[in-house]
């Protein structure tokens, strides 16, 4: 199972917990190898070249599957004639957080204190993300000038709200703990949908924002070369859908607040779902693809 971002990381854990489950299962092991850069693609695109047998797996994140076909000139894939989804874990509403020197805790708060600021500064992990296009929906619906900060990851983006180089950043509800937990952010909304663990924060929609990219949320999920056969791809999403139930991987669902993994027909259906709201909101961004 190749893994397209760094060891220790959300979806190096959550390949690790499946992994072991199937390795259970199956009676072979099964060995997780770290291959990261270029926003997922380097991996992804050595299982695109794998041969279809169902014995490498690409474990990766929606921008993978979804943003590298905008913001990337040639990510060495198609998606859609090279791999094929086999399951997805429905990602978590990420955290709009502000820090405390700028008076907001609520989402009115936020969109006054735009409104009457001449540059607020708002951190993404990077260029392309869903912070940077929730930036830009925000900017568009309300006439305003937020103005993105793009970071190297969550950690440093975090760090930057800590300190107060930025008034507002945005990611998970894991990554955002240090922040809140030392009362130097203020969550007043999440994105796209509830978190579990936070069931009296409102999403955008529910608090007003019209965009259609606050109805997605993105995903971590698994796929396989395209000429895979169907039985090989139906076994390996019964699997990852088994493993929902398994202790170690309920126990790393629970920790980043996510659901549990779907099968193939449901994973298919939200793909499709959100493939056009995602492109769209992309496009809409005007970066250069690189």
């Amino acid at each position: 199972m190749v893994c397209s971002y760094p060891a220790g990381g959300q979806t190096d854990l959550l390949a690790r917990a499946f992994g072991d489950f199937i390795s259970k299962q199956v009676g072979q092991n099964v060995v997780i190898e770290n291959k990261a850069g270029a926003s997922g693609s380097i991996g992804t695109a050595e299982v695109a070249r794998s041969e279809p047998d169902g014995h490498t797996i690409i474990c990766s994140i929606s921008t993978t599957y979804l943003m590298n076909r905008v913001m990337m000139k040639n990510p060495g894939y198609d998606m859609d004639k090279d791999l094929t989804l086999i399951s997805v874990i429905p990602g978590a509403g990420l955290l709009l957080v502000a820090n405390p020197k700028t008076g907001v805790k609520t989402y009115d708060d936020f969109i006054a204190f735009a409104k009457k600021s001449d540059k607020v500064n708002f951190g993404t992990y990077s260029a392309g993300s869903a912070p940077h296009m929730t930036i830009n929906e925000l900017n568009k619906q309300y006439g305003l000038k937020i103005e993105p900060i793009h970071y190297r990851g969550e950690a440093p983006m975090w760090t930057g709200l800590i300190e107060g180089t930025l008034d507002v950043a945005m990611g998970s509800f894991t990554a955002a703990q240090p922040a809140l937990q030392s009362n130097n952010g203020v969550l007043f909304a999440v994105h796209s949908k509830k978190v579990p663990a936070l069931p009296n924060v409102k999403t955008l929609p529910e608090l007003g924002a019209t965009s259609k990219f606050f109805t997605v949320s993105g995903f971590t999920g698994w796929a396989v070369p395209k000429a895979t056969p169907q039985p090989i791809v139906d076994r390996l999403s019964q699997l990852i859908e088994a493993a929902n139930n398994d202790p170690k991987v309920k126990e790393v669902l629970n920790t980043f607040s996510l659901e549990p993994a779907l099968g193939f027909k449901d994973t298919n259906a939200l793909y499709q779902r959100e493939l056009p709201v995602w492109i769209e909101s992309a496009k809409a961004l005007g970066l250069e693809p690189v």
